[in-house]
């Protein structure tokens, strides 16, 4: 009998430990969309370096072999006044956005907030002398955003003792301040910058969603646990992707696809035109609708879309940015319940030659580097299903009938007690049999909407 006391007493006091493992990732499960914001040093240059546009984005200090010092040189003309951090954080609110991630310290090691650890900074080498980190808690409080930190992990070109091995030994590293490769000690790096700008971005800004780690390179999987332990140590509640290396992380990353990295957490990071950081030569930008799209198919297989703005150099968004933004808001305004806290249906769509030939398509450029995407650009009528509690959410991707024929739906795996359209009043009329859902929208379903994805609630009985 004491023997049972004492087993009884130690599962009850390890709920509350398992119940907290699970709430970490609640938020993130439930919230399904957030901003990226890739703004540094590189935004200041926008594309160009001594009369010419540059190849690779926000890596040109690597494509251009650039010196450390001439480099840091840009920051003297960094000035972004007219950085407004509400602005930022309320239109992504607008957006349906949950959760923004920033970029602290990207691939040129220059740290955009106010770092005790490097004075290699945003506040003190250049005029603007603030800190947009600080700035940005305070608005996400405001607007009730969770605030994450984006951190490049393995790559840091101000620093001596970063080693890369992509995609060949050294092929992302400062050869030409530092060339000798063989002599390059991560730990040393490790111990020098990473423990205590980390330490500082969980002690200075307070609850930090996630630390989104970039490119792990050469980090050991003691390194990583190091890693691990420190953040959860500082703060408990914060998440980190699989980029932490080494098989960690709360959940994982696909960089500019759609396709899901895990059955598990997962999420997709896009960006609207061509490049992650701004560059005033970015012409080809995503569609509202083809935006919403990838929304759709991501949150459909269970994932999170990671939209990326690249803010300009004074601060502000491009106009082409915030008009997509304020239009997939509009969208979201109507849709957002068959987003957030929805969950995988048992089909992800209704599965036909052409969606699977369009997969194919868009799945053929695999190189991954500074300028890569290779998320679909079609936008041919397409379903695709989201699920919560008794209810089935049916996305019209770019539809153009009404009439409606669900084949994943029928008599007798499903008891259907309504059918309406999202936004719209009218009464939806629809006929389930043992072989599929037809259903008749209503002659204007399409009328005023700037993003031609509907959405079916389906009401099933309990």
């Amino acid at each position: 009998m004491k023997k049972f006391y004492l087993i009884t007493l130690l599962v009850i006091n390890s709920i509350p430990s398992l119940f907290a493992q699970t709430d970490r990732m609640d938020w993130f499960k439930a919230d399904k969309f957030g901003l990226f914001l890739h703004w540094g040093l590189y935004a200041q240059t926008a594309g160009d370096w001594k009369g010419h546009a540059v190849k690779g984005g926000e890596h040109f200090m690597l494509y251009e072999r650039i010196p450390v010092k001439e480099y840091a040189r840009i920051a003297n003309q960094f000035n972004p006044v007219k950085f407004d951090a509400d602005q930022w954080v309320r239109t992504a609110k607008q957006a349906g956005m949950k959760y923004i991630v920033f970029t602290t310290k990207h691939h040129d090691g220059f740290a955009m907030y106010e770092s005790e650890s490097s004075d290699y900074n945003i506040v003190k080498r250049t005029p603007f002398k603030r800190d947009p980190v600080a700035e940005l808690a305070k608005a996400c409080k405001k607007y009730g955003l969770k605030l994450c930190l984006y951190y490049s992990l393995g790559r840091d070109w101000a620093d001596p003792d970063v080693p890369t091995n992509w995609p060949v030994k050294a092929g992302r590293s400062n050869t030409w301040d530092y060339p000798d490769e063989d002599s390059k000690v991560f730990n040393r790096y490790f111990e020098r910058k990473v423990k205590p700008q980390i330490t500082e971005l969980l002690t200075k800004y307070g609850p930090i969603g996630v630390l989104w780690f970039d490119t792990p390179e050469m980090i050991s999987k003691a390194e990583s646990a190091e890693l691990k332990t420190l953040v959860n140590r500082l703060q408990p509640n914060c998440l980190f992707n699989s980029r932490i290396g080494n098989g960690f992380g709360d959940f994982s990353v696909s960089e500019q696809t759609l396709t899901p990295s895990s059955k598990k957490a997962w999420e997709s990071c896009i960006t609207i035109g061509q490049n992650w950081g701004y560059n005033k030569h970015d012409s080809v930008w995503k569609s509202p609708e083809v935006l919403v799209r990838h929304l759709v198919e991501v949150v459909a297989n269970g994932g999170n879309l990671l939209l990326n703005v690249g803010p300009k150099s004074d601060g502000t968004f491009a106009d082409w940015s915030a008009e997509r933004l304020k239009t997939i808001g509009s969208w979201m305004a109507i849709n957002q319940e068959a987003i957030y806290n929805t969950r995988p249906w048992k089909y992800v769509k209704e599965q036909n030659a052409e969606t699977a030939k369009n997969e194919v398509d868009n799945s053929k450029n695999t190189i991954k580097d500074a300028v890569f995407d290779a998320t679909p650009s079609t936008t041919k009528p397409d379903i695709y299903y989201t699920a919560k509690e008794n209810t089935i959410y049916v996305f019209l991707r770019s539809w153009k009938d009404p009439e409606v024929t669900l084949n994943k739906i029928n008599s007798e795996m499903a008891s259907i007690k309504n059918v309406t359209l999202l936004g719209n009043a009218k009464k939806i009329k629809w006929i389930l049999s043992d072989s599929d859902l037809k259903v008749s929208l209503p002659l204007d379903y399409n009328q005023n909407i700037a993003v031609p994805v509907y959405v079916l609630k389906i009401t099933l009985n309990s």
